[in-house]
């Protein structure tokens, strides 16, 4: 046999997933989160933390408007990789149209080497960050990874998470939602067996 590199298990995440989770996991919830793309300012603050340093005044309430679109659009569609029953089909086709429309202004260059191919933004700053996510996305659906991507379907929560079961039968974040949804389940059918 020869040597090669390692494989990956598919249990783990794929190189990218941390971007995509940190831009799609920036709405507030009920728990405490707050928005994170509040404002210019608060859009400035994430991407700078995040690899995207911007000037002063470079980033606009536009452009955190589109980020909140943007997010809530793949948002969406994370919640149909999670089997969400509240979610119509006429939801996730208009997010896929949403994200489909963002992707034309955000063009990206295929960078071939002999290791591998990427796609990388061809702006820096605000439009950089989009293409750097929309990118990613595509490079986790080629791998067969994006389905693995799911937003918890506890109403409130609706947080973003990498599903590593073996089965991808995941759908909630965690164990505290999971419960969440069970006992409000307990107390609507206690509620209809008294009424």
């Amino acid at each position: 046999m020869g040597q090669g590199k390692a494989e990956r298990s598919p249990l783990e995440p794929p190189d990218g997933v941390d971007l995509v989770l940190e831009f799609v996991n920036t709405h507030a919830d009920a728990g405490g989160r707050v928005e994170r793309f509040e404002d210019a300012g608060a859009l400035a603050r994430w991407l700078s933390g995040n690899g995207f340093p911007v000037e002063d005044g470079q980033v606009t309430s536009a452009d955190a408007a589109a980020a909140r679109e943007l997010r809530d659009a793949l948002v969406t569609l994370l919640l149909a990789h999670s089997g969400d029953e509240t979610l119509d089909e006429g939801a996730v086709r208009l997010a896929e149209g949403h994200v489909q429309q963002v992707a034309t202004r955000y063009p990206l260059v295929p960078v071939i080497r002999a290791d591998g191919a990427s796609l990388l933004p061809q702006q820096a700053g605000v439009p950089g960050a989009f293409g750097s996510v929309l990118a990613t996305v595509t490079l986790l659906a080629q791998s067969g990874a994006w389905t693995r991507l799911k937003a918890c379907r506890n109403q409130p929560c609706h947080f973003g998470f990498f599903d590593r079961t073996r089965n991808g039968s995941a759908v909630y974040c965690g164990s505290a939602c999971g419960s969440q949804v069970s006992m409000r389940a307990y107390r609507q059918r206690k509620k209809a067996q008294a009424g």
